[in-house]
């Protein structure tokens, strides 16, 4: 797998923590200059200087996707330095679990401007790019809960729904392009994500389940999509749905 990606130029959103971070550090495992792009700027410079310690390119940008300006600075900046953006990882997320009736409609905010919209604004951004160039591999990160909806995370599902419907769409719109799509559904990953879910009944819940079943692990998924952006160009790995083997559902 070494060099598989020399000469790519990927984007990593959500790259402070879980997922993103190992993805970032799986990407430049194999070549590939890394844009690593989160909201805490310290988190971002500590995994800047892993990459770099074992010789990795790496170019870290404080950026909240939610926010489009950001994202279009974020896009400008990678192709301002770099020339390309080859690969884009649409990471950053929130889980912000509860049931629907009295939610904090304000967790609903975050949830859709994050995990949709902020998906949306970086694939909108570096699509002209990608076409210009003639390939690209755009990988939206969505969840088992992007398959199958349960009380108590009606929101969250709706969110990463939406990922899918939009990554099927997108894929109909751009393979003559010569640009693929690819969506990852992880099922329970030793994150950070289920910390930030403010209601108390529903991070108990969470808890409880994550603390069921032994998770996977962030490089677990970071190895999917690695899998997926080195296969050859003539091949377009949709989807890829991973769980632990111990989670039922």
């Amino acid at each position: 797998m070494a060099g598989k990606l020399t000469d790519k130029v990927a984007i990593v959103t959500g790259a402070s923590s879980g997922i993103g971070e190992a993805t970032a550090l799986a990407l430049a495992s194999v070549g590939a200059t890394v844009v690593i792009a989160a909201r805490r700027s310290d988190r971002l410079l500590a995994l800047e200087a892993r990459i770099t310690s074992t010789g990795g390119k790496v170019l870290s940008i404080t950026a909240d996707v939610s926010d489009e300006a950001q994202v279009e600075a974020l896009v400008n900046k990678t192709q301002a330095k770099f020339g390309r953006v080859d690969i884009l990882i649409n990471n950053a997320g929130v889980m912000l679990l509860g049931l629907i009736d009295g939610a904090n409609t304000e967790d609903w905010r975050r949830m859709i401007n994050l995990n949709v919209l902020g998906l949306m604004y970086a694939t909108h951004k570096v699509l002209p790019l990608m076409k210009a160039q003639g390939t690209g591999h755009i990988v939206n990160i969505s969840s088992v809960a992007g398959r199958v909806a349960n009380a108590g995370s009606g929101v969250y599902n709706a969110s990463k729904w939406a990922v899918g419907a939009f990554s099927e769409a997108l894929r109909k719109e751009v393979y003559q392009n010569n640009i693929r799509v690819t969506i990852i559904e992880p099922g329970l990953v030793a994150t950070e994500l289920a910390q930030h879910i403010t209601d108390s009944t529903a991070k108990e819940q969470a808890k409880n389940f994550y603390g069921s079943v032994k998770n996977l692990e962030s490089e677990d998924i970071a190895n999917a999509i690695v899998y997926a952006v080195t296969q050859p160009e003539h091949v377009n790995v949709n989807e890829i749905l991973i769980r632990p083997t111990e989670q039922e559902r």
